[in-house]
């Protein structure tokens, strides 16, 4: 039958097409086929080519998109990534946001490495402290957290006011993603129902907030504020009309502390290096008094101090001395009408070997010291004799010491943990954390366990059920990857100098010890079935090892050989035979393991593999998570829900999302969550995905998310093969269609 004049101008076209086609040699293949079966069957091609070219014709929605391809650029440098066979409407496919949601569960760890005056005890009987943006209202008798949102970036200190229900917090400054400055401010918020009651200091503030504290005599009327400035700004606020009533320039030495005389709100004063000031504060001016030391020895810091019961102020300092400041009795006589007060010492007691870091004054009138290097918590009696200490030497340094009911103490400490009990009974810990970067992440393939390490040298299983750390170990290298075996008996970290360990759930033992080079180890990934173990290194290679005897011995089975960079993320195929790998140079690189660990050089062949996990940051199913003008580093893990439904994603601006997956069209939008305070490096999901894992860099925070909702995903798109099964019955045409799709939209917009 003669060809219709469309069906003429397309063929013609196809005929003529390579130069305007993206890959010329396929086109090339094609016409030689054409050729070879004409010669044979010249017919039979001929009647079915037409058949072929009147459905892509008539049906143009149909076409698969076998050999189309997407490029995405990083830095400059183009990443291509074929689009798998099952996407036949690609320009269709809808990015939307996942019906799942995330809702902050838990989280683990503290700040005390570097904060003070940052535990305290409400009236409900909850514990508030911070970590990372978050401020924490821990009930330990229920373990249950509940949490203070509102904050931009880290916050930096607490305080609570007298009713014991309101709650002021600073935080630090921040950047914005071009690394500008934003703005500090403090926030009074109800610590009941969660709600902002003010916002101060939006404008006022430089770099951060350092200290703050009510005002007692005056029901909490007033805050005094110290910020971060080089003058370190001392300012108080109005808490009820959020008003600025009075500043001024503090010192340009570091400030450490501030509060009101709890017995006359006029009566401020700050301590910190080498200095510690009594402030009379009148109408809006401020007037201070140094403190003189005559002839006891000065000390480079003063750390802390509290007010007794007789009104005298009790300071600790670097010398490991408790000083009495009493006030002078003319002083007295003229209280609260202005005059600057003036303190002197009239005693010194020697408390600690090194540092105090903190004293409390407790209901009983007695004082607890909290010491730095010697790490004993001491309790004075009001005339400063002692009459009990205790050492809390695993946990490091007494950081702030808080009372609780019925004389039980709060402890944190230096090394981020909060401990719980008295001096007669000894303390355990309640909430423990890391100390330095975290990187390494892995949940556990059957229990709601994790792992996680880190700069610190530590290597911690996490209860997530029970929302506490089952054990801890220190290693002797740094920690910066970890993986489950899928049978969740042994685990595996890799170390920062090229060495890997295998170390058993249960009793911690090292079971098997190698080395992979001289570099760090960025990931470690057993296969599906768990007879393979994928190690990625520095040094550009990936070392594969068979697992035997139950997860005990290790056989180096070969070496992946061919990225140009440092080795990033892997995953491994469903059927454990392959590997994706991404680069730090931004590669993505497919290696057949049962065959040698050959690199497969045709990506083409991979489009429709499927992987047991999807880690990997770079790929066709989730390039779409990549925010625009990114520079290869804005995100630093990824994972998807092992339902396949969403892709969660740790970026470098302290945010985790959660997209769509797949999510392979650029701009997907993402529900966005904040809290962290620093890069976030991992994120991984639970093994019945009803959680996910989130790890801060230098916050050192893990957060355990609940995720809510969700439904079966809808399906992608609509197969054509029925259609095109009817119209060819060949192999020759089906290698056509299956080419001839490639070029097949650059061919209609020549027709048209």
């Amino acid at each position: 039958q003669p060809m219709g004049n469309d069906v003429n101008r397309l063929w013609t076209a196809f005929l003529s097409a390579p130069v305007q086609l993206a890959n010329p040699t396929e086109v090339q293949y094609v016409k030689m086929l054409y050729m070879v079966q004409r010669q044979l069957n010249i017919q039979k091609c001929i009647t079915n080519t037409m058949n072929l070219l009147l459905l892509l014709l008539l049906f143009p929605s149909s076409v698969p998109s076998e050999g189309l391809s997407i490029k995405m650029f990083l830095r400059g440098r183009p990443i291509t990534m074929y689009i798998p066979s099952d996407f036949h409407n690609y320009e269709d496919l809808r990015m939307e946001l996942p019906t799942q949601k995330l809702q902050l569960d838990w989280v683990y760890g503290y700040r005390g490495r570097d904060c003070r005056s940052n535990l305290y005890v409400l009236t409900s009987g909850e514990l508030v402290y911070f970590i990372a943006c978050v401020v924490v209202l821990y009930h330990v008798q229920r373990r249950t957290q509940r949490h203070y949102l509102r904050h931009t970036d880290c916050v930096r200190c607490l305080a609570v006011h007298p009713d014991g229900v309101h709650v002021a917090s600073g935080q630090m400054a921040g950047v914005d993603k071009d690394g500008k400055p934003l703005q500090p401010f403090v926030h009074i918020w109800d610590s009941v129902n969660l709600l902002t009651l003010q916002q101060i200091g939006l404008g006022s503030f430089e770099r951060g907030v350092g200290s703050l504290a009510f005002s007692t005599a005056d029901e909490g009327a007033y805050l005094c504020v110290i910020d971060e400035s080089n003058e370190h700004m001392l300012s108080v606020w109005d808490c009820v009309r959020g008003t600025k009533q009075a500043e001024i320039k503090s010192t340009n030495e570091s400030v450490l502390m501030v509060e009101f005389n709890p017995q006359d709100s006029s009566n401020i004063i700050t301590a910190g290096k080498s200095h510690v000031y009594f402030w009379t504060w009148v109408g809006s001016s401020l007037t201070k008094k140094q403190g003189i030391f005559g002839k006891y020895k000065k000390p480079k810091f003063i750390q802390c101090f509290v007010f007794d019961t007789n009104g005298d102020v009790l300071t600790g300092d670097s010398e490991g001395n408790i000083l009495t400041w009493a006030r002078a009795a003319a002083d007295i006589r003229t209280l609260g009408k202005g005059a600057k007060e003036t303190y002197q010492i009239s005693k010194q007691t020697h408390a600690h070997e090194g540092s105090i870091f903190c004293l409390c004054l407790c209901h009983d009138g007695s004082v607890l010291s909290g010491g730095g290097k010697d790490r004993r918590l001491v309790q004075w009696s009001p005339l400063l004799t002692v009459l009990q200490e205790v050492e809390v030497s695993q946990f490091g340094a007494v950081r702030t010491i808080a009372e609780g009911e019925s004389g039980e103490l709060l402890v944190g400490t230096t090394r981020n943990a909060l401990l719980r009990g008295s001096l007669a009974e000894g303390f355990k810990p309640i909430i423990q954390g890391h100390t330095d970067e975290l990187w390494g992440l892995g949940t556990h393939p059957s229990r709601d366990l994790f792992v996680t390490c880190g700069y610190d040298k530590q290597l911690c299983l996490w209860d997530g059920g029970e929302h506490m750390m089952a054990w801890s170990l220190t290693l002797e290298e740094t920690g910066l990857c970890a993986d489950f075996h899928p049978s969740g008996k042994v685990v595996t970290v890799g170390l920062s100098t090229g060495r890997w360990q295998v170390l058993d759930t249960e009793t911690r033992q090292v079971l098997s010890s190698y080395t992979d080079g001289n570099e760090q180890l960025s990931v470690v990934r057993y296969s599906p079935d768990g007879e393979f173990l994928a190690i990625g290194s520095h040094d550009n290679f990936i070392y594969i090892y068979s697992v035997e005897e139950k997860e005990h011995k290790y056989t180096r089975f070969g070496r992946c050989m061919g990225h140009s960079s440092f080795i990033t993320h892997l995953d491994w195929s469903k059927d454990g035979k392959f590997i994706m790998s991404n680069s730090g140079d931004y590669e993505i690189l497919y290696w057949e393991v049962a065959k040698g660990c050959k690199l497969v050089r045709n990506r083409f062949d991979n489009r429709d593999r499927e992987w047991a996990s999807y880690t990997c940051v770079l790929g066709f199913h989730v390039f779409g998570v990549w925010p625009d003008g990114s520079d290869g580093t804005d995100i630093n893990s990824l994972c998807r829900s092992h339902n396949e439904r969403v892709v969660a994603v740790a970026d470098d601006f302290c945010k985790v999302h959660l997209f769509q997956y797949p999510c392979a069209k650029p701009k997907a939008p993402s529900h966005v969550y904040i809290g962290h305070g620093s890069h976030v490096t991992n994120v991984r999901f639970t093994h019945d995905d009803g959680h996910l894992i989130s790890m801060g860099g230098k916050d050192t925070s893990i957060f355990q998310w609940r995720v809510l909702g969700g439904s079966p995903p809808a399906s992608r798109s609509l197969s054509s093969i029925s259609s095109y099964e009817k119209l060819v019955d060949n192999d020759f045409l089906k290698q056509l269609f299956f080419f001839f799709g490639h070029g097949v939209k650059q061919i209609t917009a020549i027709v048209q």
